[in-house]
């Protein structure tokens, strides 16, 4: 077609489609499950697919996807509402602080977002953990911005590189991954890289723009909380991390004992990601619930109004796995693995370069890992021996780069920071660029090793 060959028309396609969603996300503000859905029509239609074949594709996409990971959302999202409600997060801050102390504040703040926001979307984190950051800056004098990138950088850490989060999850079950080497790869790498993201670059730009809050929202925020009331710090972290002890145990199980055997069978069941959240969201209902004084009715409240704001996630996820099976469908992923091959680019360095790209021109990281990972996944069956939990990894790092005032979290930071756009970006857009490159480092380390 057009004196091209069939392969170069394919890649001119794919390349024409992602830059038109990209277009109709960034320019003509259409929401990202719309755009995803008209993109993917657009490239079965232009590339010749059959009517019929485009909407099975589609659907298959979309259903495989939401199979799987649209439980898991709901699982997670409802196991991180009855821990925020309950003060189980407010625990596990407190906590920390008291056991790093005034000069390592900023070391606690990164640790205590770091496990809070293992089963929290990174807004949910935010909005939970900002009035701490207030709190703890007003009791000791110290810097919030000091205070601040760290505890961004331990929620943004996890929300891209570790599963239940839903970037890494979707990634999973495009790559066809294992759900435990992913969750223990991706706090390998995750923990470090958002060290040096957070606690040690905070300390060095909170020495050029030491920030000042809002006195307003500080007011309204920094309140205190009355510690007797909460759930134990023992307590909270058992049932936080139960789900991701129960799949590092599957995983363990099954690589250590043989097929057939009793306890790996069981294990196999118990520790499914779908098992895990909901033996962990029933433990949640005693621990965060019935043992603290909180009547089934109310519990009942908190769940249902924690779905609503994933709604929105999960469309977007299922018009994501709609596009990816487009692609794949097409025969323009087969085309992309190919070139790949022959020019010899590393599948891991070619999932965070797409990965980036994309989401520096859309702003969202949901959508760089969906269409990252649909785009990259042919690879995988080409080049023998590619890690698939590190392509997990490398698309999620690379779905943070950058964000800049396309992102809703570029202002969500902004504003209560009460920073300008320049220093936004010297501080939140600086953090998510090294939470990226170093997180690409530590991942190519690794693939040396595994």
């Amino acid at each position: 077609m057009f004196g091209m060959s069939h392969d170069a028309y394919l890649l001119l396609d794919a390349v024409v489609t992602v830059i038109g969603l990209i277009v109709l996300i960034t320019k003509f503000k259409i929401h990202p499950f719309i755009s995803l859905t008209i993109a993917a029509a657009f490239l079965g239609l232009t590339s010749g697919m059959p009517i019929g074949t485009i909407i099975k594709a589609f659907q298959d996409g979309f259903g495989g996807v939401l199979g799987f990971v649209g439980i898991i959302l709901a699982l997670g999202t409802m196991l991180g509402k009855m821990m925020a409600e309950s003060g189980g997060a407010d625990q596990i801050a407190q906590t920390l602080i008291r056991a790093f102390g005034k000069d390592k504040v900023q070391w606690a703040m990164m640790f205590a977002a770091f496990l809070v926001g293992i089963p929290l979307f990174f807004e949910i984190g935010f909005v939970l953990l900002i009035p701490l950051v207030f709190i703890v800056a007003r009791r000791t004098g110290v810097s919030i911005i000091k205070i601040g990138i760290p505890l961004l950088a331990g929620l943004s850490a996890v929300h891209g590189l570790v599963p239940p989060h839903p970037g890494p999850l979707l990634a999973i079950g495009v790559f066809g991954a294992d759900i435990g080497k992913t969750i223990l790869y991706g706090l390998i790498v995750a923990l470090p890289t958002a060290i040096i993201a957070g606690p040690i670059f905070g300390t060095f730009i909170a020495k050029h723009i030491p920030g000042t809050p809002n006195q307003e929202l500080v007011d309204q925020l920094a309140r205190e909380t009355d510690s007797q009331n909460l759930p134990s710090f023992s307590i909270t972290l058992v049932t936080v991390l139960l789900p991701v002890f129960l799949m590092l145990l599957k995983t363990f199980a099954d690589v250590a004992l043989p097929d057939g055997h009793f306890f790996r069978t069981w294990m196999d069941m118990i520790g499914h990601p779908i098992s895990a959240l909901l033996l962990a969201l029933l433990l949640s209902l005693y621990t965060f619930g019935h043992k603290q004084g909180i009547g089934s009715q109310q519990m009942l409240k908190w769940l249902d109004a924690s779905l609503a704001p994933t709604a929105a996630i999960i469309l977007i996820i299922g018009a994501g796995g709609g596009f990816k099976q487009m692609l794949v469908t097409s025969g323009v992923g087969d085309v992309i693995g190919h070139m790949a091959v022959s020019a010899q680019i590393s599948p891991i360095l070619l999932a965070w370069l797409v990965a980036a790209v994309i989401r520096i021109a859309t702003g969202s990281a949901t959508v760089a890992t969906i269409t990252g990972a649909g785009i990259v996944v042919p690879v995988v069956g080409m080049i023998p021996g590619v890690n698939r939990e590190l392509l997990v990894l490398a698309t999620g790092a690379g779905s943070l780069i950058l964000s800049h005032v396309n992102d809703a979290g570029f202002w969500l930071v902004k504003q209560y920071f009460n920073m300008t756009v320049a220093e936004t970006f010297k501080t939140w857009t600086a953090m998510e660029t090294i939470l990226s490159v170093v997180g690409l480092g530590f991942i190519l380390l690794l693939s040396l090793f595994v």
